[in-house]
């Protein structure tokens, strides 16, 4: 595994600034999700990495090395899709040997053998050898995918969102799974995703992209606690956090915009706040509640029964403070 570093690197298409100057370290062995909706510009960061995009400026390092020149096969990286990919007229043990056999690596059939088997174990899939690509189910495919990036051992791996297309336990069961390798095998993860679970769940680091520009990069914790604008707060959080005027609530006040995650909002006394609908969710449940005409979900006890139309009273717990722009207040 290497250190991946990003120096300043920008790409356009036309008119669009797909990525904008974008500087950050990707440290060996860490996990490293980008965040951000769609358009934001995470795709063309991997793509500029692997070298299967021209940069229009700054570089590159893998290992120390500039890699700028380099073709995507020099690079040493190996990239799973979001789309499975797999040749679905081969096994699964020729779809992940499939690699390893390339003109570049030329990797002797014993070497080949242990690989496959090894790497078919670690994603629990060692029975699925000889199936056919087409015999498989969604999740055990996305499996043989990532596999098949895995059995390289590259310098880095890159993954762009290949969760989405699966259902929502399989997602889950997956994002354990992938951490578990990752972990295990000690290896250095770009990964790309607009999920913010699999975000806070599976990531060492963070980066939150806002129309190409790397706006924060830190642990989930740094992110989540100490967001730098409203746009990275309401990244991070479910439900997503309640950004209100000061106003609404008594007191001096930092900034005209305050933040609130709905764990930090308590029931006692304070301000009044009505009632639209509860959400049971099992282990807890969510107050859809509307203060002066605004909206504000919070979370109470799941055996609290509270009527709709009911008025409670609320008080604030280590608010966050956004300036007319979006901007933290510190």
């Amino acid at each position: 595994m290497a250190e991946v570093q990003l120096n300043g690197i920008s790409k356009a298409f036309g008119a669009t600034r797909a990525v904008h100057d974008i500087s950050m370290t990707i440290g060996d062995g860490d996990f490293v999700v980008l965040l951000g909706p769609t358009g934001a510009g995470k795709t063309t960061t991997l793509r500029l990495i692997s070298g299967l995009e021209t940069l229009d400026s700054g570089s590159v390092f893998i290992g120390g090395r500039d890699v700028v020149n380099d073709t995507p096969a020099q690079r040493d990286v190996a990239m799973v899709f979001q789309q499975y990919s797999l040749y679905p007229h081969l096994t699964v043990r020729d779809n992940l040997a499939f690699p390893l056999r390339s003109p570049i690596l030329k990797t002797p059939e014993d070497e080949i053998t242990r690989k496959v088997q090894k790497i078919a174990e670690v994603l629990q899939i060692p029975h699925k050898l000889d199936n056919k690509a087409t015999a498989l189910s969604g999740g055990e495919m996305q499996r043989v995918s990532i596999g098949r990036a895995l059995v390289r051992n590259p310098s880095i791996y890159l993954m762009d969102e290949p969760l989405s297309s699966l259902d929502a336990k399989l997602r889950a069961d997956l994002r354990v799974e992938l951490k578990r390798i990752q972990a295990d095998l000690g290896s250095t993860l770009l990964y790309v995703t607009h999920d913010q679970i699999e975000a806070m769940t599976m990531a060492t680091h963070i980066g939150v992209l806002e129309e190409g520009r790397l706006v924060q990069y830190g642990t989930p914790k740094e992110i989540y606690e100490n967001p730098v604008s409203v746009y990275v707060a309401s990244r991070l959080g479910l439900p997503r956090i309640n950004i209100l005027p000061s106003t609404l609530f008594p007191g001096a006040h930092k900034g005209p915009q305050i933040g609130l995650r709905p764990e930090h909002i308590q029931q006692g006394d304070g301000t009044e706040a009505r009632v639209l609908r509860s959400e049971h969710l099992g282990d807890q449940t969510r107050l859809h509640l509307e203060v002066q005409g605004h909206p504000l979900t919070t979370l109470t006890d799941p055996n609290q029964q509270v009527a709709v139309g009911a008025t409670i009273k609320i008080n604030l717990q280590n608010p966050l403070y956004f300036d007319a722009s979006g901007a933290r207040i510190v």
